[in-house]
């Protein structure tokens, strides 16, 4: 939104001083009429703001011209303020007129289309200048009239006008998408490289799931040797197992250990590729989600709703957050139902707002759901989950000086809402 005004405030000063920059190509009745660079500066900030209204650009670009000129005026010349009025009035109109053109036609459309938009600012161009003329004409009381040469000097103007600037625009336009496409091969790459680090780790994961399988193994045995009461027991051999066992155990900690820190390294290594826009994030965590959801044989609706201008996130920060909510979700509505996911800023914080149509959480078990080990979800053979989701989301947000919160909805809604300053999860600098 800061982005917006400030692009805003930019044309409305730039316009009017670019408008100064000018000659006269017409005699007579028509000297006052002036060709100046306000008008390809006024194209440019149009083609720039796609988010504005082009009404309300042309509106305060408008307004803004015929004051400064009117001021200029004042300061330079003997000059009345209805005169200087009257000089310059048609100036406001011709900024009107030339972005209601790009409002009707719907412009917003043909920004992928270099010759659509190239030919409707030639249009909007020969009409404003072709209005702005017939105006000059009404408040002088001149008696010429716009003939043929006169209307193709418009047309050569305009057409080096619109040439101009739309070749600097798509130039622009072309260099950000190759630095896009420069980052997204950077990323591709990084990614490969995380994979590979993640098959790595991957191995001794089975690794160490085999070690527990061994546990699992030697302590029933161990146990139906203890259970078994004919059978002696012999100490050096319940030692050995004893040591056996504990060796196991070892082995899997220092596995977990080589894993963790691992794994925390690629979360927190803070690199250019590791940030991804709002929307992207989103797109990620929603199409995982609907995979999720078909798994399930469940018929989820998902809905999105992301702030526009929010910087780049930290990718696996916001991950481990709102996944863990989402998948909460999921799980959480019995056949059918809707998720609706939105993240926007509040002051210097981002928020997370995760919504489902599930069977909610009663009152009275609202203040348990963020303990460790409380679950109310069981899987197909009847085992409890962990319980361990909510502390975790807590625990981080916690570290990121954030929180989380369950809202009060009075309906069967349940609505979790992450508040983290901007900050920590943005790119350093």
């Amino acid at each position: 939104m800061k982005k917006k005004w400030f692009a805003l405030l930019l044309m409305v000063l730039i316009v009017p001083l670019a408008g100064e920059l000018k000659f006269y190509p017409f005699d007579s009745e028509f000297s006052s009429f002036r060709v100046s660079f306000g008008s390809p500066a006024f194209l440019f900030f149009l083609l720039w703001q796609r988010n504005t209204s082009f009404v309300f650009s042309g509106l305060l670009v408008g307004l803004s011209v015929l004051v400064f000129r009117m001021a200029l005026d004042w300061i330079t010349i003997d000059s009345t303020i209805a005169s200087s009025f009257l000089l310059h009035i048609p100036a406001f109109f011709y900024y009107v007129v030339y972005s209601l053109i790009f409002q009707l036609t719907k412009a917003h459309d043909l920004y992928n289309q270099p010759l659509g938009i190239g030919l409707l600012s030639i249009i909007a161009e020969i009409t404003a200048s072709m209005l702005e003329l017939m105006l000059s004409l009404t408040y002088s009381s001149a008696t010429d009239i716009i003939a043929f040469p006169i209307i193709s000097k418009i047309l050569i103007i305009a057409v080096i006008r619109s040439f101009f600037i739309l070749s600097f625009f798509f130039i622009i336009n072309l260099r950000h998408a190759e630095l896009a496409a420069e980052q997204q091969r950077e990323q591709n790459k990084h990614l490969l490289m995380l994979i590979s680090a993640l098959y790595e780790e991957g191995i001794h994961v089975r690794k160490s799931l085999q070690n527990a399988e061994n546990i699992t193994r030697d302590c029933y045995n161990l146990y139906k040797d203890l259970q078994d009461n004919h059978m002696p027991i012999n100490q050096n051999q319940l030692a050995q197992t004893l040591l056996g066992i504990a060796g196991q155990v070892h082995e899997i900690k220092k596995d977990n250990q080589r894993i963790y820190a691992s794994l925390t390294q690629l979360i927190s290594e803070k690199k250019l590729h590791d940030y991804m826009t709002a929307s992207e994030l989103a797109e990620i965590i929603i199409q995982s989600h609907q995979k999720y959801a078909r798994s399930l044989h469940k018929t989820i609706t998902f809905d999105l709703q992301v702030e526009d201008l929010l910087p780049p996130l930290h990718v696996y920060t916001v991950l481990s957050l709102v996944n863990n909510l989402v998948s909460n979700a999921v799980e959480a509505i019995k056949d059918s139902g809707l998720i609706k996911l939105s993240i926007y800023s509040i002051n210097e914080n981002i928020v997370f707002r995760v919504t489902d149509t599930g069977p909610g959480i009663p009152p009275k078990k609202r203040s348990l759901i963020f303990k460790p080990g409380y679950t109310t979800k069981f899987d197909l053979t009847g085992n409890p989950s962990t319980g361990m989701g909510l502390p975790y989301i807590k625990d981080l947000a916690n570290s990121l000086q954030g929180s989380i919160a369950l809202e009060d909805i009075p309906n069967d809604k349940t609505v979790f809402t992450i508040q983290l300053p901007l900050h920590s999860v943005i790119k350093e600098g």
